[in-house]
């Protein structure tokens, strides 16, 4: 797999944040994970019943072990847990966190779907300090896409449409998710020898394809 973004003023550390059950072979993340040397996994314990602040601890002593700026991509539950370490850690605005990819965050406000998610909910609602965007299929069986915007919205990131492709797991037969790549170097943008301007950073992103369509929708800071 090519390089993030040849631009970029150093190579981040892609750390992966996998969703309740995981991330099989199919899954984008596994893939991701295996075609790169510097993408690696966080590993959240596979208790069929996670815990909220067993999932923070995680996430947080993998990214204080990183010796090199971070560039989280999360998958359903994983977005919450991203949420809710920002949430408590609080970490500052140019920390080490560079930026996130947040795909398929489920709505635990309303209706959840799964009740081992419950201990999530509510999620932290204010705004994350690093560049983000959340991507969110149509036909999302666990989060509206409506839900997904105001996530979005709440978070301080852009909204991707991801068309009708489902959970965008390893059931949506993504492979490697060149489109969600792409997005990982937007994310990644504070990091560019050229600054990485912040205006316009999800325009024309990715290009609409069968399997992944992408329809922008930023929301003001």
């Amino acid at each position: 797999m090519a390089s993030l973004d040849p631009r970029l003023a150093t190579t981040p550390l892609i750390l992966i944040v996998p969703d309740i059950d995981g991330s099989g072979p199919g899954h984008w993340q596994t893939i991701w994970e295996s075609q790169h040397s510097d993408v690696r996994r966080v590993e959240m314990g596979g208790s069929p019943t996670p815990d909220r602040l067993d999932w923070v601890s995680r996430l947080a002593a993998a990214i204080d072990a990183a010796d090199q700026p971070v560039v989280l991509a999360a998958h359903g539950l994983g977005c919450h847990a991203v949420a809710w370490w920002a949430a408590l850690e609080r970490p500052a605005f140019g920390s080490k966190i560079a930026g996130a990819l947040l795909v398929a965050p489920p709505n635990l406000d309303a209706g959840i779907a799964d009740h081992r998610m419950a201990g999530f909910g509510p999620v932290p609602k204010g705004m994350l300090p690093f560049h983000l965007a959340v991507v969110a299929g149509q036909d999302d069986p666990s989060c509206g896409y409506y839900h997904a915007q105001l996530l979005a919205r709440f978070w301080g990131g852009e909204c991707v449409d991801a068309g009708r492709s489902g959970h965008l797991g390893a059931d949506s037969d993504l492979g490697a998710w060149q489109e969600g790549w792409a997005l990982m170097a937007k994310v990644a943008a504070p990091l560019r020898l050229d600054g990485g301007r912040r205006e316009g950073a999800f325009d024309h992103a990715v290009t609409r394809t069968a399997a992944v369509g992408v329809n922008v929708v930023p929301f003001a800071r």
